[in-house]
């Protein structure tokens, strides 16, 4: 089948069917005479495999793993147990700051009129490093932690 019968059978945009083949998580499909790539039914449960990785919250590497683990009829379930509770603890992570987020904005939120004054307690607290106990604003990974110029 094609590429958009692979994507449509998958749930997998085509795009992304062409990522995967370019970064190696999958292998590149065969061929037709006249060039266009040709999915099996193998290709398609694959695809279908990492969707589901995917909606679970799975990163590219952490789905390259559990392929690995997926094909290998030798493995171990502890090794996939090891690996879906690490995902386990980084989504609690991931919850838990979103959390925090979602409290320190609400109390913002709460402490703004809301009417035609300029003053804004949520943007005063954007524009300041000082810590309220109340209200803590902690650099996420990958943000910027010195001030712009």
């Amino acid at each position: 089948m094609n590429i958009g019968q692979a994507a449509k059978a998958s749930g997998v945009s085509a795009k992304m069917i062409r990522y995967y083949e370019e970064t190696g998580l999958i292998p590149a499909a065969g061929r037709t005479a006249s060039g266009y790539r040709d999915y099996s039914d193998t290709d398609v449960h694959m695809l279908r495999f990492i969707r589901r990785a995917r909606d679970l919250g799975f990163a590219v590497a952490e789905i390259s793993e559990l392929l690995e683990l997926w094909r290998d009829e030798s493995r171990q379930s502890v090794e996939v147990k090891r690996l879906a509770q690490g995902h386990i603890e980084a989504l609690k992570k991931k919850i838990a700051d979103l959390q925090d987020m979602e409290h320190t904005l609400t109390m913002l939120v709460n402490s703004c009129q809301g009417d035609h004054r300029p003053h804004c307690p949520i943007l005063q607290r954007l524009e300041t490093d000082q810590e309220d106990e109340n209200l803590s604003i902690r650099p996420r990974r990958g943000a910027i932690s010195r001030p712009l110029q």
